[in-house]
This record gives structure tokens, sequence and C-alpha cells, in this order.
């Protein structure tokens, strides 16, 4: 594995306020949030990218979802509504190239992002 800071707490190197984990992700809360809520649920087997997602990485993805989604109804937002983001590369917004799943809420979400 890489030494990306997603890899770093993945292998507890760095601390992370974890919200969930189980064998295949990892969710934590961002240290940037765009919202009340911002969970980051990562895979732990390391993708770069989205343009890296292969057909034997759909029911890893599936389970970033579904984990998401469980954490927006832990959270209290689900009901409300949350946004689902994954960027992918430099222009859309990519910092870490280890691909993850962003949960934001808790606030109304604007469109475009601003």
């Amino acid at each position: 594995m890489s030494d990306t800071i997603f890899a770093k707490i993945i292998r507890k190197e760095i601390p992370a306020e974890i919200v969930y984990e189980d064998e295949q992700v990892l969710a934590f809360r961002d240290i940037n949030p765009q919202g009340p809520t911002h969970v980051l649920v990562i895979p732990k087997e390391e993708i770069a990218t989205a343009n890296d997602i292969i057909g034997d990485h759909e029911q890893l993805v599936g389970h970033m979802v579904t984990t998401a989604v469980q954490i927006a109804k832990e959270e209290g937002i689900a009901d409300d509504g949350y946004r689902l983001v994954m960027n992918c590369n430099p222009e859309g917004g990519q910092e870490v190239y280890h691909i993850h799943l962003h949960l934001i809420g808790g606030r109304q979400m604007e469109w475009p992002p601003g």
C-alpha cells in the first residue's frame, strides 16, 4: 500500500475520528468539513481514481455507498437529505489519490456547490 494520508489512516499510523470500520471500508470525519456532517468513506483496497474502478470493484463501491447511507441514518441526516460526492483527478477536485466518498449533510446543499 502507498503512503497516501488515507493509507496511513487505514494502517492507524495517523489519527482520525473513525465513525465506522469493517474489513472492506473505513469511514472517518473530514478534517475540513463542508457541513455539520462530513464523513469520508474509503475502501481499504487502494484504488487511485474513479477512472481506475473496474468491474471487480462493483461490490466494493456499492458497499461504500450503503455504508454512507447507514452513517447518514446514524447521524440523523438521512430524512432531511445529504450529498454523496466522489471527485476524480485535479479538475474534479481530487486531492488524495485513493478513492473516497464524501458524505455531507446537516445543512441545505447548494448547486452548483459553493
